[in-house]
């Protein structure tokens, strides 16, 4: 005669066969899915940011922050040296301030020497307008450590007169955090020092 209990022992085995089987599953998902997010934040954090083909950051676009490093390089000092040298009696504080965000101290002392120089009274005195007409830096790379040299061509208006110059700076370039929107390729221009400076005739 068969009974409800003849086969506990199957039914026993079987759902500990289940039972195992399920957490065997939730164990390999748990781990999988660690796994994936794992990735997805590592791939993020090391390619939050892109840079287009003016030099520009655009925020959360996935690509290799030290691919374009080169790239962003000299787009940084493009901006360091425009906001730096190209201003007028009614843009050069705003355009300072901004140059300030992007070097160290080196590049605050050379701005308190041309103050104490009165160069910034004589812009506002005269009315001189200082254009910045081109821009030209070659970033080198020796043992991890980032130097720079720019050349950079500009003209002082004073009105009736036009006078061209060139000017040569070097320095070097530290990696810091990103600053949006003070300083968005997260780079630190240091050691800055303007080397020469020479007036250019027609001929040049």
């Amino acid at each position: 005669m068969k009974t409800p209990y003849q086969n506990i022992y199957s039914v026993l085995k079987l759902n500990r066969f289940v039972v195992i089987a399920v957490v065997i599953c939730a164990f390999s998902s748990s781990i999988f899915s660690g796994w994936t997010a794992f990735s997805i934040h590592k791939r993020a954090l090391n390619s939050a940011f892109a840079v287009n083909t003016n030099g520009e950051v655009i925020p959360l676009q996935l690509v290799s922050q030290k691919e374009n490093f080169r790239v962003e390089a000299l787009a940084h000092l493009e901006l360091f040296h425009n906001y730096f040298y190209n201003i007028d009696a009614s843009n050069y504080e705003k355009n300072l301030k901004k140059a300030l965000w992007l070097g160290n101290s080196s590049v605050d002392n050379l701005y308190r020497q041309k103050k104490a120089d009165g160069v910034y009274n004589r812009l506002i005195q005269y009315s001189l307008v200082q254009k910045v007409l081109s821009i030209n830096s070659e970033v080198e790379e020796q043992e991890e450590k980032y130097s720079f040299k720019t050349i950079i061509i500009f003209e002082i208006n004073r009105g009736s007169v036009i006078d061209t110059y060139e000017l040569v700076s070097t320095g070097n370039l530290l990696t810091v955090d990103r600053n949006f929107p003070n300083n968005p390729h997260g780079l630190l221009i240091t050691n800055y020092f303007e080397n020469t400076l020479k007036k250019l005739t027609n001929e040049n």
